[in-house]
C-alpha cells in the first residue's frame, strides 16, 4: 500500500498536467503543450509570457457589442487570432490568417470560423476592401472592429502571433503529420521562391514546411477556402503531436520567443480560468463562410454568401448565448434550400 499513494498522485499530477497545458495550445492557435518537466516551472515561464506579451486594445477591455466586460471565470467569450506575416517582431501588416473563436462555459464548448484573407468586407472608415488589409490599416482594434461588424458580434479577447514563432513551435514538437492532398512547391519563410516541396500524401512536416503548407493559396484549386481548411488541420495535428509525446524540447527557448513574437489581451487568470475547455479541445466544431471568387478591376476578391455570413452570425450568437431576433425574415425557411447555402461544418 505504501507504493500506491505517491504513484496514485503521480498519475493524478500528470493528468492534471496535461489538461493544463492544452489549454495553452488552444489560446496560442499554434502554441505547444508541455508534457515532460516541471509543472510549476512551466506556470512560471508562461505567467512572465503572459505579462510580457499583455496587450491593451485602444477600446479598453469591454467590447462596444458589450453592456459590460466578460470575465472567462464566468462568461461565453469570443477570442480573434491573427497571424501577421511580420518577423520584426512588431507585428504589424497584414495578417496571413483570421481565425474566429467562440466558448460556451456551460456547454465546455468551442465553435471556430475562419476568414479568407481575401474577402470582400466593410473596414470602418475605409470602405470595402479585403479583410488582410483591416490590420495593416489600423491595427488590432481595427481588425477586430471589422470582424465585429462583419458577423455582428463582439470579439473579447484576441491572440496574435507571427510566423517566427509558428516554425519554431512545430519544431519544439519535431513537426506535425497531415494528409497532403497534391503536390505543390512553395516559398520559405525568407521569401525564397520554390525553396519548400511539399509531396501528396501523409506527410511529416517541420516548421518551414508546415508554415508552407498553410500559407499556399495559388496552387490550390479552392483558393482560400483550401488554405484555411489546412490551416485549421495544422491546428488539429498541433493538439494530436502535442497529446501523443511525452517531452518536447527546447520549450525554454519557445517561450522566449513567444516573449518576441505575440501579442494577447489575456491576463495569465485569464488562461487559467480556461481549463474547462480542454476536454473539448479535440472537439472542437469549424464553421466556413460561404463565397465565391470575385474579379474585379482592381484585382481578385473572395465575395462572402450574405445568407452564409447571417447563418455564422446566429450560430455564434447562439453560442455565446447573446439575445437573436425572434424575426429571422432573410433566413430561408425550407429547410433542404439552407442546408444547401449553410457553412460547412465538421468535427476535429
Amino acid at each position: 500500500m505504501g507504493k500506491e499513494v505517491p504513484n496514485t498522485r503521480l498519475r493524478r499530477h500528470r493528468r492534471r498536467r496535461r489538461r493544463f497545458l492544452k489549454i495553452f495550445m488552444l489560446i496560442g492557435l499554434v502554441s505547444f503543450l508541455i508534457l515532460g518537466g516541471g509543472l510549476g516551472y512551466f506556470a512560471w515561464k508562461l505567467s512572465d509570457v503572459a505579462a510580457d506579451t499583455q496587450e491593451t486594445l485602444d477600446r479598453g477591455q469591454k467590447s462596444e457589442k458589450r453592456e459590460e466586460a466578460v470575465d472567462p471565470k464566468q462568461d461565453n467569450i469570443s477570442v480573434l487570432f491573427l497571424g501577421v506575416d511580420d518577423r520584426s517582431g512588431e507585428l504589424e501588416g497584414r495578417t496571413d490568417a483570421m481565425v474566429l473563436a467562440t466558448f460556451n462555459k456551460d456547454e465546455e464548448s468551442v465553435k471556430m470560423t475562419s476568414f479568407p484573407r481575401d474577402s470582400l468586407v466593410t473596414i470602418p472608415q475605409h470602405g470595402e476592401d479585403k479583410i488582410t488589409h483591416a490590420h495593416a490599416f489600423g491595427g488590432t482594434d481595427l481588425a477586430i472592429q471589422t470582424v465585429e461588424e462583419l458577423l455582428d458580434i463582439p470579439v473579447d479577447y484576441y491572440v496574435k502571433l507571427n510566423f517566427d514563432a509558428f516554425i519554431e513551435i512545430i519544431n519544439a514538437l519535431d513537426g506535425i503529420e497531415v494528409d497532403v492532398p497534391f503536390s505543390f512547391t512553395e516559398q520559405d519563410s525568407e521569401g525564397n521562391h520554390d525553396a519548400i516541396s511539399i509531396q501528396e500524401g501523409r506527410q511529416h512536416l517541420n516548421g518551414e514546411e508546415a508554415l508552407a503548407y498553410a500559407r499556399m493559396r495559388k496552387q490550390d484549386p479552392r483558393g482560400d477556402l483550401g488554405r484555411g481548411e489546412r490551416q485549421q488541420e495544422i491546428i488539429a495535428a498541433l493538439i494530436r503531436r502535442s497529446a501523443s509525446i511525452s517531452s518536447i524540447r527546447n520549450y525554454d527557448e519557445v517561450l522566449t520567443s513567444l516573449e518576441k513574437h505575440m501579442k494577447m489581451n489575456f491576463s495569465f487568470g485569464n488562461l487559467i480560468s480556461l481549463h474547462r475547455y480542454a476536454d473539448s479541445i479535440s472537439d472542437i466544431e469549424r464553421l466556413q463562410i460561404q463565397g465565391q471568387d470575385l474579379n474585379l478591376d482592381a484585382g481578385y476578391y473572395y465575395q462572402l454568401n450574405d445568407q452564409s455570413t447571417q447563418e455564422i452570425s446566429q450560430e455564434l450568437k447562439a453560442h455565446l448565448e447573446i439575445d437573436v431576433p425572434e424575426n429571422q425574415d432573410n433566413f430561408q425557411s425550407n429547410e433542404e434550400e439552407s442546408s444547401n447555402q449553410q457553412a460547412q461544418s465538421n468535427e476535429w
